[in-house]
Order: structure tokens, then sequence, then C-alpha cells
């Protein structure tokens, strides 16, 4: 250890040395010679960038000889790119950028060489990260053709490999993604934010996402893997991020408006404004969801809207505040035993759950531009937040009797601020980077359960509001974190990427709960109310490296080794749900993230990106069925329940590959309009635990891994027409640790394979566009998830066939 901290005090102490090194300078101005204040320029595979001033002027300095691209790019502009040699001498490169609405085919153009149909990727340095060597994917949501109203997940990250998608609602309001043998819930295997501040409820104690934006107002989706846990904390499954689009830049105000209809009572309605006033960027939404559901006792209505807006008084500083809210209420069918499945997926035996959640986003960003060298950006964000569920938890084989129903009421107060610093500079004859930061989180959440009225509709009160039948918590938690991830070129091929980051975190619990005891007939035989205080202070260190190495622009070979580390959930200090027991003595998850990959591109024809990867996990937490003596009955009968606990150590080990031809480019070459555009998204998992100290379970397969996680689709575009088809293949797995086939509650019990098809299409002609599609086209019955309690219990049935027509005007 003492080794690898000389190491990068000396590798530090060089960086600063700088050789012979000359400047870039020129103007980026429009066709009319009228310059472009606040645009950007970097060079392709560096660190270098900065943004032009506002007489449209910009400087690049301290570049060693060689040979670069350099590109320029402003929001509603075509991006330019041109080829430049240093040797010796300091060289001026002008920019003329036209805007991207004069030629519509233009947008094709751009789209071919600078993604392949709405994947692209991260650069070594951007914004204020490093992405050097690490895995990720960023989904342009301008370039796909897929149902973007109701949020459907396998449409939208189907070029992003193994990810286990849960489908929990057919109206698209919740997202739920894993990967890895990550469970999926509510992304709370991932650090899920929204313009790079935290949107989950308690980013330590319940990360979990209620709220997810709509895709209609998204600019694009980055995602970087395991190795994110340096920069962004220490989620097992990496960071989500969701970007905004911004207003235009060359129009005062423009209006967008999107109207959807479809199956099942589906109508969708989102509305936006955007523009450029003096130095202001703004851009705002409304979206107004409803639908009835594909299986009775489904209902839905849903409000969410954004408003930010971006202030830059100089060239060098920018603020932007940003309020977000959503509502929505929601009628829970519950889930559904095997047989009811087999024999009608649609049915539904509860009609008296409902869901309610209400969510609200607050964050202000400043940008400093210190020099072109060197940046400041910071974030400060908060959220205000509840969620209410109501209904009967009972286990799904048991018949809902109308008697009153559980209540679990969340509420959110969480604020906090994550500042960093880049700085690029030039080591070893070559371009470097360094990024510092810090991170402070105060969360508050109170959490109660307890019995509300033996009635149908939505009424959240609870019957005994002062002395609860379940338990009544106060959960704060407090962290702050320091990290630090440098990025060296060795030559114009090697570079690395070494990273540590420092936690500090605190959780509490202050509340009481009640202890019900009953007998076979219902009788209450003990009924007592324990207070209980528990307080959890951990610090940790971690470490991570990457290295990359890229024998041409366009091809590179990429490994990294980052440590991860997972907290304890809320749930698993105080929740009652049917039978659920938590092992008082539960610790906090930790392990790593090892990748080896090779990814590129092979001119405008093929995109491709090849990985293996390791994840180990220790003292996993899971849910396995147990069996002990009951003491209502003198221990002389068994009670079978579920247990809550470290499980074992799990090692996850996968093959995960996107391969991506355009068609037509090869057969004709890279001068069509039209595009033809075929993928095949391919991973292969192996995931068992070793060292378990429960019984029965060391040797088995962890739970929520298919073997085979496979899509495939084909895209053809011609002009202001699209086209897309898609399908997709995920086999059999287990839904919980033990292994279990099926049981009767249906909690526990296979995932059987599925497969699932979808089709879209989208025409687009001035103002006007029209968009029209079926999913799951087949009509295949298949379900996701064992729910083990909402929306549930038991199996949660995917939506069968659907359609969905939208027209969309833009003015």
């Amino acid at each position: 250890m003492l080794r690898f901290f000389h190491t990068l005090f000396f590798l530090y102490t060089l960086s600063f040395l700088n050789a012979q090194e000359y400047a870039i300078s020129g103007t980026i101005t429009l066709a009319n010679n009228n310059p472009i204040e606040g645009a950007t320029i970097f060079i392709e595979d560096t660190n270098w960038g900065t943004v032009s001033d506002r007489n449209g002027t910009y400087s690049l300095e301290n570049i060693p000889n060689g040979t670069y691209t350099i590109t320029t790019s402003f929001l509603g502009l075509l991006p330019q790119s041109q080829s430049v040699k240093i040797n010796g001498n300091n060289i001026k490169v002008d920019f003329q950028l036209e805007t991207e609405a004069v030629v519509l085919e233009d947008v094709v153009v751009k789209n071919k060489q600078e993604q392949t149909s709405g994947l692209t990727r991260l650069r070594a340095v951007e914004g204020s990260g490093i992405y050097a060597a690490k895995k990720n994917e960023v989904i342009v949501l301008n370039d796909l053709t897929a149902n973007l109203a109701t949020n459907v997940s396998r449409q939208i990250y189907a070029k992003v490999a193994g990810l286990n998608i849960w489908e929990s609602d057919g109206a698209g309001v919740q997202l739920g993604i894993g990967g890895r043998g990550l469970s999926p819930n509510r992304n709370s295997n991932f650090n899920t934010r929204q313009n790079g501040y935290d949107i989950s409820a308690d980013a330590l104690g319940y990360p979990e996402s209620y709220y997810t934006p709509p895709v209609e107002a998204i600019e694009r989706i980055e995602i970087v893997r395991g190795a994110a846990s340096l920069q962004y904390g220490t989620q097992f499954g990496g960071m989500l991020n969701f970007k905004f689009k911004e207003g235009p830049t060359d129009k005062k105000i423009e209006w967008t408006s999107r109207q959807t209809a479809g199956s099942f009572g589906l109508f969708s309605s989102f509305n936006s404004v955007g523009g450029m006033v003096g130095k202001t960027n703004y851009y705002g939404f409304h979206q107004y969801k409803q639908s009835n559901g594909w299986r009775p006792n489904a209902s839905l209505q849903q409000h969410t809207g954004h408003l930010g807006a971006t202030f830059s008084p100089t060239p060098h500083f920018q603020i932007r505040p940003e309020y977000t809210f959503t509502t929505y209420l929601a009628q829970q069918p519950g889930g559904v035993t095997d047989a009811q499945f087999a024999s009608n997926p649609r049915q539904s035996s509860r009609e008296r759950n409902w869901f309610q959640v209400d969510w609200n986003l607050f964050a202000l960003t400043f940008d400093y531009a210190i020099s072109d060298k060197t940046k400041v950006n910071s974030r400060s964000f908060g959220l205000v937040a509840g969620r209410d569920a109501l209904g009967n938890l009972d286990p799904i084989n048991l018949l809902d009797f109308g008697e009153n129903r559980d209540f679990l009421r969340d509420r959110f107060r969480n604020w906090g601020n994550e500042t960093r610093v880049i700085h690029r500079y030039t080591a070893f004859n070559q371009p470097a980077a360094l990024v510092v930061g810090g991170r402070f989180y105060k969360g508050n959440t109170q959490r109660q359960q307890g019995e509300g009225d033996n009635g149908q509709t939505a009424v959240f009160d609870y019957l005994h509001p002062d002395c609860l039948e379940g338990s009544d918590f106060e959960l704060p938690s407090t962290n702050f974190a320091f990290f630090s991830e440098q990025l060296f070129n060795i030559n114009t091929k090697w570079s690395i990427t070494p990273g540590i980051r420092y936690e500090y975190i605190q959780t509490k619990s202050e509340g009481y709960y009640r202890n019900q005891v009953r007998d076979l007939a219902g009788n209450i035989l003990v009924d007592e109310k324990i207070q209980e205080s528990k307080e959890n202070p951990r610090s940790f260190l971690f470490f991570g490296l990457g290295m990359s190495y890229k024998p041409s622009e366009q091809l590179e070979v990429y490994g990294n080794f980052s440590q991860n580390y997972r907290a304890i959930n809320f749930n698993d200090i105080r929740v009652n749900v049917g039978s659920l027991v938590v092992d008082p003595n539960l610790k906090d998850e930790r392990g790593f993230n090892l990748d080896l990959g090779f990814r590129g591109k092979v001119k405008n024809i093929l995109n491709f990106d090849f990985s293996i990867y390791h994840l180990a996990y220790k003292d996993r937490i899971g849910t396995i069925l147990k069996k002990e003596p009951n003491p209502v009955f003198n221990n002389l009968v068994d009670r079978t329940f579920r247990f809550r606990t470290n499980i074992a150590n799990a090692s996850i080990l996968g093959l995960e590959s996107l391969v991506e031809v355009e068609v037509l480019n090869l057969l004709y070459g890279n001068h069509l309009n039209q595009s033809l555009s075929l993928f095949s998204n391919v991973a292969l998992t192996e995931a068992t635990y070793a060292t378990s100290q429960e019984a029965g379970i060391e040797g088995n397969e962890v739970e929520l891994v298919p073997s085979l996680n496979l899509k495939t689709g084909i895209t053809f575009r011609d002009k202001n027409f699209s086209i897309s088809y898609q399908y997709g293949y995920v086999s059999e797995h287990f839904s919980d640790a033990s292994n279990a086939i099926r049981t009767p509650t249906a909690i526990e019990g296979i995932i059987p394979s599925y497969s699932v098809m979808d089709c879209s299409m989208k025409y687009a002609f001035r103002w006007l566009q029209l968009e029209v599609g079926s999913n799951n086209i087949a009509n295949n019955f298949y379900f996701t998830r064992r729910a083990t309690g909402y929306p549930g219990p038991g199996i949660i049935p995917s939506d069968g066939r659907s359609f969905y027509a939208t027209i969309q005007i833009k003015l």
C-alpha cells in the first residue's frame, strides 16, 4: 500500500513538468461571420478542451507536437472537425458553423458519423468527470424509434448489454433495471441521478427511485458500470444519469406538444417549452398520463413537471436552478400464484390496494472555468417527497376478506452538495487530467406502518395514528466523501487511471415497533411496544485502477478494477411485511468489479464492444426460507418464514457483447441517405454462492441472474422515416437464493424463460411527427419478477400485446 502511494506521489509530481508545447487558437463564427460565444472546442481522444469567449475566439495551450483532430460544437448547430498537425509552431484553426435545421438530411449524416443508431460512449474526459478505461454507454433518445410515451425499457435500453429489466407496470411509471446479478428493484443498485444530482429516496439507506424522468424530456441517458464507484459513490451497479434537454439557442421560445393514445385506456400528453432569452437558456415541461392497465384494478393517473434555466453572465460562469415534481396515484392489482398465471394471467384478486407518490426535487448548479485548464462544478440538491402504500399484504394465495388494510408511509427530507474540480495539464509530453471532489449528504426518513381502514378507495389515513400497530421510526443518515481520480497518458496509445475514495457513513434509527403474536384463531396472545435506538457509524477507504490501450483512434482495449461498498437498507432495519424476519446482525456488503474489454468502430460500418467481467460480492444480502420451532405452540410445531440476512459470498462472471452493423454502408459505401442498422446484444453470465453460513445455499445459483440475456433488432431510416423491430430473450432463472422451484405464496420460485418482440415507426415532416407501434406483438404471456411486497406479493404479469400512436407538433 505504501508503495502505491509513493508511486502516485511520484506521478503527480512529474505531471507538472511540461515538455516543449504549442498552442491551437482561432475563432468560431456563424455563416454570417457573427461570433459564437460558449461553443465547446476539444481535441478528440485527449483531455484538452475549452469554450469560446464573447468574440468567438478560443485557445488551447501546452500541446506537444503531433497530429490531432479538433472538434467544435454548439447546441442547435452542426458540429465540425478538422485534422491539424503541430510541428514546432503555434497554429490557427477557424470554424464556421451552420444550423441543424438548414438541411434535414444533414441530421442523418451526423447520426451516422457520431453514433450508431442511438448509442455512443463518453469521452475519456467529459464535463467534470473522467471516464477513461470505464465501461460506459450513452443512449441518445432522439435517435431511437421506440415507444417513448410509456418509457418501454426493453426498447430504450436494448443496446446496453446484460441489463435485467423488471416490468412492474405497462405505463412506465417506475424504472427497474439491474445487471451483473444485481436486483432491478427501482434501480436500487445504481447511483441514479438527473442532470448529475441524486433523485432516489435516500442515497444511503433507501436508494430506490420512485420517480423516473419521462424519456420524452430526456436528451440522453449515461450509464457507467461498477468503476463509477470512485467518483459517484458505492453502488455495485454503477451510475445512471438522465440528462434533460435544453432550449434551442437560436429561438426565444420553442413549443413541443406530444399526444399519445394507446391500448388499455392509455393517454399521455407531453408539452414542453424552451428557448434563449438574453444570456439565459430555459427548458420546462409537463406530462399528464393516465391508464386503465392490462389487468383489472390497475388504473393510473400521473403528473410530472420540470423547469430549469441556465444563466451565463460570462463565458466562464454558469448558474442553473432546477425544480422537478411528480405525483401519481396507482391502483395495484396485486400478484398471482403460479396456478393463476397459468390459467389467466390477466386476473386480479386485489381491488383495495393503492400506491401514491409525491416527489419534489430541487437543485442549484454552478459551473466556473477558472482557466482553460481548470473548471469547478458544484451541485446542491434536495428532496421533499413521500410515498404511501395501502392494501392487503397477505400472501396472494389467501383471500381478501375485507379486513383493515396495511398502510406503509414514508416521508423523505434529504439535501446535499457535491463539488468537484477538474484540472487538465501535460505530463510526460502527453495530456493528463485530475479530478478531485467532495460530497456531503444529509438524509432523514420517517417510516411508519400501521392499519388503514377496511374500505376499497384510496384513503391514506391511519386508524390509530398515536399508537401504530406496526412501527414508527425516524431514520437519519449522514455521509461525507472525498475522492480523486487521475488520468495519465503514458504515450499516444497507453493510459492509466488510478483513483481513491474515502467514505464516512452514519445511519441511525429511533422509534418503536409492535410485537404481536396471535393464535390460529387470530386472538392476540402477546402485544408489546418495543422502543429501539440504534446508531451505526463507519468509514472506509477504497481504490480503483483503469488501463487503456488504443492501437488506433477507432479501437481500444480497456480494463479496470474498482472496489465497491453498499450500506444496509432501511428495509433491513425494520419493516413488517408478511412473514419476513430480518437478521439483527445484518452487515453492509462489500466487493469489487473487474472489467476487461475491447471496443471500437470500423469506419461507419461496424460498432462493437466485447467485455468480460467479474463481480465479487461479499456478505450479499438476500432472503431465504427458514424453519424453526414455533414458540406459540410450545415449540412443538415448526413455522416457516422468510429470513433476510447476509446469505453468502457471491461470485459473478460474465461476457457482455454488442455488435452493430450498418448494412447499407457495408454493401454500397457511405453515400446513401438511407441506413439499415442491425444489432445483436448478448450477455452470458454464471453466478454462484460460496462460503455460506446458511444451510442449503452454498453452490446455489445467485438469484435474478439469467444465464443468457439476448436482444437483437434492426432499424431502417430513409430521410424523414424510420422503422425499428426488436426481439428479446431472457433465460430461466431463480427469484431467491434458496433456488426454490415453486411455493404456495408465489414469492419464491423459477422465473421461466421468455421472449418478446416490439415494433415502432416514425415519420417526420417539417413541424409534424407521427409515431405508431406495437409492444409484445406476439402477445406472449410472461413475467419478469416475483414481488415480496408491493406491487404484489406474488407473480407480477407483464402486459400483453398493446398498440400506441403519437402525434408531435413542434413550433
